[in-house]
């Protein structure tokens, strides 16, 4: 547990660190330069693996500069893409969605990086054996607005509850991960809707039972879980960068999905140089099964997340359309 806690609070140090960093930047981009953001966590593996095999590197060549810069929520990386401060981004489909919607249509979806990897985890002394008994239980999830916030309200929705803030029966709690671990930990929640590898830990370490994965209540067994997003200024001023990161994205999607133990290999050494401590491979290994890697940004689920966020209230009052949230731009498959 301790090791747990440490590699994540090193997670936000980092975070605060970038967005310090990213919103004192001046504005500046050009056709030398490519900055782009992701999460310390293995369902932004593509990135991640990316960046330490070089694949990016190599792709756009000696010529463009590729910065990184960490995040620990979509929301600030929504708002460093409003800075103009990052050109690109990996991030879930709700943050996706609301960017491009208070973006006025700036902010748009190039590919998919990740399908599944959330779960719906209870406590071992928590009664909960399905739906029916989630009232007046202790729910957490990590972030209000967030993307397994929205699948855990539509979920209770779906099936005739409501949240306490809603006049309903089930405590939502929106807390951050490594603080849904310790209240996992400590038997003060019931059960927690959270994305890898927090749903393997706290399972495999905390003798939690997987109810669920969310997958399982999807149309073919998948949804978007991570994507990637550019500004569209970027986009139209730098083509030729933008197509080279998305032929060197599909490579890395089939490397990781032709090389799982030397994925695992990487993600680890990732975490020891950036944070200073890894997770055990077992871990690694079980969370990145539970996520499939991918470069589909599977259209129809993010059509269904902007309905489900627009039923709970999150893109505002005076409706939405989010017709135009791809940008229209090739993908090579090999």
């Amino acid at each position: 547990m301790n090791i747990r806690i440490a590699v994540y609070v090193a997670v936000a140090a980092i975070a605060l660190i970038s967005i310090a960093v990213a919103l004192n930047e001046t504005a500046y981009s050009d056709n030398k330069k490519i900055r782009v953001a992701f999460f310390p966590n293995v369902g932004h593996v593509v990135p991640i693996v990316g960046m330490e095999k070089e694949i990016f590197a190599q792709g756009l060549g000696n010529d463009t500069k590729i910065e990184t810069k960490l995040f620990d929520s979509g929301p600030q990386v929504i708002e460093s893409l409003f800075s103009k401060s990052i050109d690109i981004a990996y991030v879930g489909p709700v943050p996706a969605i609301n960017g491009f919607l208070k973006s006025e249509k700036e902010i748009k979806i190039l590919a998919g990086a990740a399908s599944g990897g959330a779960s719906f985890i209870v406590h071992p002394n928590s009664n909960i054996n399905s739906v029916e008994d989630f009232a007046g239980k202790k729910i957490a999830t990590p972030q209000i607005g967030n993307t397994q916030d929205v699948s855990l309200r539509h979920y209770i929705s779906e099936n005739g509850l409501k949240s306490i803030d809603k006049g309903g029966s089930v405590v939502v709690l929106n807390i951050a991960n490594p603080d849904i671990h310790t209240l996992f930990v400590k038997g003060e929640i019931d059960a927690a809707w959270v994305p890898e590898p927090w749903a393997t830990i706290l399972v495999e370490e905390q003798g939690g039972k997987r109810l669920f994965f969310e997958e399982q209540l999807w149309q073919n067994q998948e949804f978007a879980s991570v994507v990637l997003v550019a500004r569209s200024d970027y986009v139209k001023n730098n083509p030729e960068i933008i197509q080279a990161w998305l032929d060197s994205h599909v490579k890395t999607v089939n490397q990781i999905n032709s090389n799982s133990k030397e994925t695992v290999i990487i993600f680890n050494q990732f975490m020891e140089d950036t944070l200073g401590q890894s997770l055990p491979e077992s871990i690694v290994e079980q969370s990145l099964s539970n996520i499939e890697i991918t470069s589909d940004p599977i259209a129809d689920s993010i059509y269904t997340f902007a309905e489900r966020a627009n039923s709970l209230g999150y893109l505002g009052r005076n409706g939405y359309d989010i017709s135009e949230i791809f940008y229209n731009f090739t993908v090579n498959s090999k």
